[in-house]
């Protein structure tokens, strides 16, 4: 058995002492969402004062960036791949900035210089026999991050799951910081009656046998739950949560009908509570791997029925999707959906869904079918990529529809309420009289 700690006894220092080898403008790259080094980051910020200009890149922050803090200007840039809760207000005031990219490709801008890579702050796993420590819950662009970077600190875990399919030997980093503490967890979200009826409809989509791309949050968990009958699903998905690990116990996820890694759960990061993170721990059913291999739409195109599920914040009645932005306010990303929805409408059997409650807002419900989106936002899912809209009222099916039969059945799924102001920009663009 490896004495890891004997062997890496030069390598092992203070986290004050680890990040003192950062130097003022460096480009770090931060593990991504649950798996980011809580410590580092902690500790790189009390350092701020003798740091100047270091930019920060990663995709969804799950922990509370402070480096995005008004006043931290002079000594931090974030630069977000995708932006989340804790980033946004930051990208918004122009103390932030965003990079559009396709979530498969984020390798590539590391490896090939397009995003410099100075420095990578990681969280891994205690290392195996042969030195190995696992990415853990955080794979997708975080390992080849570590393949780019020039300096390599790590925080050692504990807690953090050994998971199969990726790695790195401790002997290739460079400082290394011992200190367990709990992982960032995501508790599971309310379900209301809404996200019930979207996901039944969405439900209906999918059949024995399949295998499931899902996002996050309460749409996609809605979907898991009308799934309780089904057999030998399987799962190949940049993401999963807790819900997977219900329906893999129950024995209705078993991944054995897959045409590509069979019998294994296929991942590249992972979003939920402890549960979920011993589900993964030390199991070979599991692998997590990078996102340049999950997420790659020719690899997704080889998985026979696969059914890949997302949202989004506005579809026109031409069926384009924006997924990502309020007008001309970036809010997300364009994450990994145009990777997944390219691949399934390439495999055989496959169905890019389109899933979204029909109206947005919290003191005045706003349409979320549109008759064009809103001005300034981004075309996220090209009309000619989607296949299905699902909203609580039903099932839009686009591919192979024209125009006209778009709109006609885009506005059925809309809400009642905004009915008649979508059918009155259907008969003046269309000049004909709406039969729904």
């Amino acid at each position: 058995m490896l004495n890891w700690r004997t062997e890496c006894a030069n390598k092992i220092v203070s986290v004050e002492e680890a990040i003192s080898h950062v130097k003022s403008g460096d480009k770090i790259v931060f593990a991504h969402a649950c798996g980011e080094a809580q410590c580092l980051t902690n500790e790189l910020v009390r350092q701020a004062d003798r740091l100047e200009n270091v930019e920060i890149m990663h995709m969804v922050a799950m922990g509370q960036s402070p480096y995005c803090q008004p006043g931290m200007e002079k000594h931090f840039r974030h630069n977000a791949l995708f932006v989340g809760g804790s980033t946004r207000k930051a990208v918004e005031e122009g103390r932030a900035d965003y990079t559009p990219c396709f979530f498969h490709e984020a390798p590539k801008l590391f490896k090939e210089g397009l995003l410099k890579v100075d420095v990578v702050f990681l969280q891994l796993s205690e290392p195996d026999e042969n030195g190995n420590c696992s990415f853990g819950i955080s794979v997708d662009y975080t390992q080849p991050a570590a393949e780019a970077a020039t300096l390599k600190i790590a925080q050692i875990n504990k807690n953090m799951p050994y998971t199969y399919g990726n790695g790195i030997n401790i002997k290739d980093i460079d400082y290394i910081v011992e200190k367990d503490e709990p992982l960032i967890e995501l508790q599971p979200p309310h379900i209301g009656d809404v996200e019930k009826q979207i996901g039944g409809y969405v439900a209906s989509l999918i059949h024995d046998g399949d295998t499931l791309q899902l996002g996050i949050g309460a749409i996609p968990d809605a979907v898991l739950s009308f799934l309780g009958e089904k057999k030998d699903l399987g799962i190949h998905s940049e993401m999963f949560s807790d819900g997977v690990v219900d329906l893999a116990n129950k024995g209705v996820i078993t991944n054995k009908k897959k045409t590509i890694d069979q019998g294994k759960f296929v991942s590249c990061f992972l979003m939920g509570t402890k549960k979920l993170y011993d589900f993964v721990n030390n199991n070979p059913d599991v692998l997590m791997k990078p996102v340049d291999y999950t997420n790659d739409p020719f690899v997704v195109a080889q998985i026979d029925n696969i059914i890949s599920i997302n949202s989004a914040m506005q579809v026109d009645l031409m069926g384009q999707v924006n997924a990502e932005m309020i007008g001309s306010r970036q809010f997300s990303g364009v994450g990994g959906q145009v990777d997944f929805v390219r691949g399934a409408s390439r495999a055989k059997g496959g169905k890019a869904i389109i899933a979204m409650p029909s109206t947005t807002g919290k003191t005045k419900k706003i349409s979320k079918i549109v008759a064009l989106l809103d001005e300034g936002a981004a075309v996220t899912t090209s009309r000619n990529d989607v296949d299905y809209v699902v909203t609580e009222y039903g099932i839009a099916a686009l591919k192979g529809k024209t125009l006209r039969q778009r709109a006609e059945a885009l506005i059925k799924i809309a809400h009642p309420d905004f009915r008649a102001e979508l059918i009155e920009e259907f008969e003046k663009r269309f000049h004909c009289k709406f039969e729904g």
